[in-house]
């Protein structure tokens, strides 16, 4: 080949990796996986290197219960969400059941309430011992809400949800092996390298399995449960995801922008 065809050859090459679309370098960010007969989209993020975020209401103050609201939102600062999902439980107004921290501003305080329903089922937030999944100057953790209130973190981004799934790597000790409770199910989880991991189920799994996930598939010693059933979404426009929530939208959101 000659030089001058080389040189053509290349040039042709850096223009093309100039035209690659965010979405296409992120191809591998998330990907469908099976575990145990469960499929599962698994997506995993590098804390210090991926912008990771917490969002709840635009410049309007209202809420964006949508992703595509929030895409909007962050196409309109010249940036791109490449990825979203639900955060956590959020009440009837979308605003976020526990501690929601945004931009290092407290912007919801700790949820440390028993359980606001007395029907004899505790609800999933409720569920002890709930957690805080947060972003740091130092990284991505996880802790139970009390010793996340004991240690207070200075964080950039937190969110409180619940149950914890996998504390110190020993399952959540209320979740019981076999149980009929199955649905879709989200969740985020911490791992030894400091490695975030989210997993959002594409069928129905109960809470036992689900962290078994994140403990023995994973290999994440803490994961928090981040809601379930009609609540579970994720937004990943490179395997064409854009889930609508049939709550009418969602609250909390966490994004990766780029």
């Amino acid at each position: 080949m000659s030089y001058l065809k080389q040189g053509v050859l290349a040039a042709a090459m850096m223009l093309a990796a100039t035209m690659t679309s965010p979405h296409q370098a992120h191809a591998e960010q998330c990907e469908q996986q099976s575990f145990e007969e469960t499929k599962y989209v698994i997506c995993t993020l590098e804390a210090g290197k991926a912008d990771l975020r917490l969002f709840w209401k635009g410049a309007d103050s209202a809420p964006y219960r949508t992703f595509s609201s929030l895409a909007e939102a962050v196409r309109a600062e010249g940036k791109t969400l490449v990825l979203a999902v639900n955060a956590g439980m959020y009440r009837a107004d979308f605003s976020p059941m526990g501690l929601y921290v945004e931009n290092a501003r407290e912007l919801k305080p700790a949820n440390t309430a028993k359980a606001e329903s007395s029907a004899g089922q505790v609800p999933n937030f409720y569920k002890k011992p709930n957690g805080v999944f947060f972003l740091a100057e130092t990284g991505a953790g996880i802790l139970p809400t009390d010793e996340f209130l004991k240690r207070a973190p200075k964080v950039r981004f937190a969110t409180q949800s619940g149950p914890m799934l996998v504390i110190a790597g020993t399952l959540n000790p209320i979740f019981i092996p076999g149980s009929t409770d199955r649905t879709r199910r989200s969740g985020v989880g911490v791992c030894d390298t400091g490695t975030v991991r989210l997993a959002v189920s594409e069928d129905g799994v109960n809470f036992h399995d689900f962290a078994r996930l994140f403990r023995d598939n994973l290999k994440c010693p803490d994961a928090l449960f981040l809601d379930g059933g009609n609540g579970v979404g994720l937004y990943y426009p490179a395997i064409g995801r854009n889930d609508r929530s049939w709550h009418g939208g969602y609250g909390p959101m966490l994004g990766v922008v780029e």
